[in-house]
């Protein structure tokens, strides 16, 4: 593949560096193409190499103890995955799946971490996206135990939701979310969020759009997840 049109400049964890650096790691990768629905990582790998996103888009993907699958997060192009098995050495915590064709770059575990000891501004950003992590899991298991299905719904749209510049009440999810897999990113039913999403429709908080959902009003939703969490 050639590293002409495959480049880790591309990943804005390398934002800062130049070319020749750049041009250094790109030799040090192994590059890859990977067809849609693919996995590229298994749960429990014991696999260390970190995995940079140069085009397509994968998802994160774990099983709970049920047996169902949970939908964590989606990575795009221009983002990476697999840097805590490099840390840490421990098996994969999550198994990925392209969701679109993806063109990947494999960088060994001891490339990585010398990247991130040498530059301080790839080691700035991975600490910050660790933090985020930690945030984001501390949100999703407060909600897990303390919100009910319809709540968790709430909160995941208006995570995957951005502003509509137009009207600051509404926010705008597109594409619309597969039930499925909004079933999957809130560990309940297909069944369930259809139910949810058709009541939301009636109550006249989403209207449905060519190719987006539209929240209507995201201080109400708020207010109706914040009024949950003081209930529970």
């Amino acid at each position: 593949m050639s590293r002409k049109t495959e480049t880790l400049a591309r990943i804005g964890l390398f934002r800062s560096l130049p070319a020749d650096k750049i041009e250094l790691l790109d030799s040090q990768c192994s590059w890859s193409r990977v067809s849609r629905n693919e996995w590229i990582l298994d749960y429990q790998e014991t696999s260390t190499d970190v995995f940079f996103i140069v085009s397509g888009t994968v998802r994160v993907k774990i099983q709970s103890i049920s047996g169902r699958e949970v939908l964590l997060r989606e990575i795009n192009a221009g983002e990476f995955f697999g840097e805590l098995a490099a840390i840490d050495n421990q098996p994969r915590s999550s198994g990925i799946l392209a969701i679109t064709d993806v063109t990947v770059a494999r960088m060994p575990a001891s490339v990585f971490r010398a990247a991130v000891h040498a530059y301080p501004d790839v080691c700035d950003q991975l600490l910050a996206l660790l933090a985020g992590y930690v945030r984001t899991m501390s949100n999703r298991v407060n909600e897990y135990t303390t919100l009910d299905a319809k709540h968790r719904v709430y909160a995941e749209l208006l995570r995957l939701s951005r502003p509509e510049p137009a009207n600051p009440k509404h926010a705008v999810v597109s594409p619309p979310p597969v039930h499925a897999d909004l079933a999957a990113r809130v560990s309940i039913r297909r069944e369930s969020v259809t139910r949810e999403l058709k009541a939301l429709e009636r109550a006249g908080l989403i209207e449905r759009r060519r190719g987006a959902l539209v929240l209507t009003d995201t201080a109400r939703l708020r207010q109706m997840i914040d009024d949950a969490f003081e209930v529970s």
